[in-house]
């Protein structure tokens, strides 16, 4: 599974937990992007997660 090549945000593992409290095992993914930023001066394209994206756009 891809991981933000930012913050390093990869997926998480919990439990399902049914009405009879029994609990199996899920998985939480990140919200994982492809997307053209630029770094030190040169456009390079990246794996970030979605809360990434929305801070670079907040300080751009």
């Amino acid at each position: 599974m891809a991981k933000c090549e930012i913050c390093g945000k990869g997926p998480m593992f919990g439990h399902n937990v049914s009405h009879s409290f029994r609990a199996t095992n899920r998985q939480f993914k990140p919200n994982i992007q492809r997307a053209t930023i630029v770094v030190q001066g040169k456009p390079r394209r990246v794996y970030i997660c979605a809360k990434c994206l929305k801070t670079l756009s907040k300080t751009a």
